[in-house]
C-alpha cells in the first residue's frame, strides 16, 4: 500500500470511496438533511474546490485503486477519513492518520466524529471534547489529539 498526496485524477475513486463507506455505516444513524449534506461534501466537484484550499488530502492506493482517503484542513483539522468498507479493519485508516498527522501545523489535531466512527477515533488516541453536536444534518462528537512532535500519536492496534 502506498501513501500519497490525491490528485484531481483520483477524485471521482475518492468521492465514490467516501459516499460508499457513509453509506455503508453512517447514513442510517442520519436525517435525510445529513445524508444530504455529506453528499454534497463528497461530491467530486466539492473535493476539486478544497484541494485548491488550504487542505491536504492523502489516499491510501494499493495495485492502482483507490482504498481510502484522509483530508486534513489547515494543518489542523481532519476533516475526512474514509475507507472502502470491505478494506476497513485492515489498518489503512490508522496509516492515513499516522501520515496526516505528520503534516500538523498545530499541537493539537480536531475532528468532528461521526458516532459510530467515534470507537476508531479513541482507539487512535483522540478524546472526546464537547458536546455532541448537529450541523446541517450532520451530528457529530468534536474530538481532539494532542501531538507530541518528537513522539507520532500514540494509536493502538
Amino acid at each position: 500500500m502506498n501513501i500519497r498526496k490525491m490528485e484531481e485524477r483520483d477524485i471521482e475513486a475518492v468521492s465514490t470511496v467516501c459516499l460508499a463507506s457513509f453509506t455503508n455505516s453512517i447514513a442510517d444513524t442520519l436525517s435525510d438533511k445529513g445524508v444530504s449534506t455529506f453528499s454534497e461534501i463528497a461530491a467530486s466537484s466539492a473535493f476539486l474546490k478544497r484541494m485548491k484550499e488550504d487542505n491536504l488530502m492523502l489516499v491510501a492506493e494499493c495495485g492502482g485503486e483507490i482504498e481510502g482517503v484522509i483530508e486534513l484542513r489547515e494543518g489542523r483539522h481532519v476533516a475526512m477519513l474514509f475507507v472502502e468498507p470491505e478494506k476497513q479493519m485492515k489498518g489503512i485508516g490508522k496509516k492515513l492518520l499516522l501520515s496526516a498527522l505528520r503534516y500538523a501545523r498545530v499541537d493539537t489535531v480536531t475532528v468532528s466524529a461521526s458516532l459510530p466512527s467515534i470507537p476508531a477515533y479513541k482507539k487512535y488516541g483522540f478524546e472526546c471534547k464537547g458536546d455532541i453536536a448537529e450541523s446541517a444534518g450532520l451530528v457529530y462528537q468534536p474530538m481532539e489529539i494532542v501531538l507530541n512532535h518528537s513522539v507520532q500519536p500514540v494509536i493502538t492496534a
